[in-house]
């Protein structure tokens, strides 16, 4: 889809590269994207130790040493599911103070098996076949330091993918649809958005899933009330 317009008789254009449809309501379920580590040897070893689905891939990483890169809520709560496999968890944050909520942290940081390192800015990823270290410059020394570690897991952000219909709905900070969790109506009439692309608040296959179908009951009974 290259973009969506609103039309005087409550319909809508939906554009696409090849073709253009007319409907009277749009469902806006376009997901988002990770913010990728751009370091050497971050392309090389995605996959291959470097992931960015803690959900996905913790329990493959059972007994090892891991690191997670971002100190938002997404790192802190990657950090909180790796503890439950992982031998240690280290978070490397590039900023003095953490995004994440401070009760987050705090619950975090108190297990055991966890540590952190703030002030530091990845600057390589190395390894033969999969990732064996991180390597990092402490932003208050200068000093270059590396970290032996089986999996690194990112969470430095997503991209929502609503570029094309910023003019049809709001957004938020973020770029985000706003959303009323109750049927997933946007702000626009006729519009309903669904996923990663909107403001929910956990990013799972399951949940976007969920959403688009509380959003499909609502455009179902929208539909019959025209």
């Amino acid at each position: 889809v290259t973009g969506i317009e609103k039309n005087n008789d409550r319909t809508f254009t939906v554009k696409t590269e090849k073709e253009e449809y007319k409907t009277k309501t749009v469902l806006i379920a376009s997901g988002s994207h990770r913010r990728k580590l751009e370091v050497p040897g971050a392309e090389e070893f995605e996959n291959k130790g470097i992931t960015y689905c803690a959900t996905c891939d913790a329990p493959m990483f059972s007994d090892q040493n891991v690191v997670v890169i971002g100190g938002g809520n997404a790192g802190f709560e990657s950090a909180s599911q790796l503890l439950a496999y992982a031998k240690s968890v280290t978070l490397i944050h590039r900023s003095e103070n953490y995004r994440a909520d401070p009760i987050t942290v705090e619950k975090v940081l108190e297990n055991p098996k966890m540590s952190a390192i703030k002030n530091a800015d990845t600057i390589e990823i190395k390894g033969d076949k999969m990732v064996k270290s991180i390597v990092y410059k402490d932003k208050n020394t200068g000093e270059i330091k590396e970290i032996e570690t089986a999996g690194i897991f990112v969470e430095i952000g997503l991209i929502p993918t609503t570029s094309y219909v910023s003019g049809l709905v709001e957004l938020d900070e973020y770029n985000r649809i706003k959303t009323d969790p109750r049927n997933q109506r946007t702000l626009t009439e006729g519009v309903w958005a669904a996923g990663d692309c909107t403001d929910v608040l956990y990013h799972q296959n399951n949940i976007a899933c969920g959403d688009a179908v509380k959003a499909l009951e609502d455009i179902y009974i929208y539909i019959q009330r025209m």
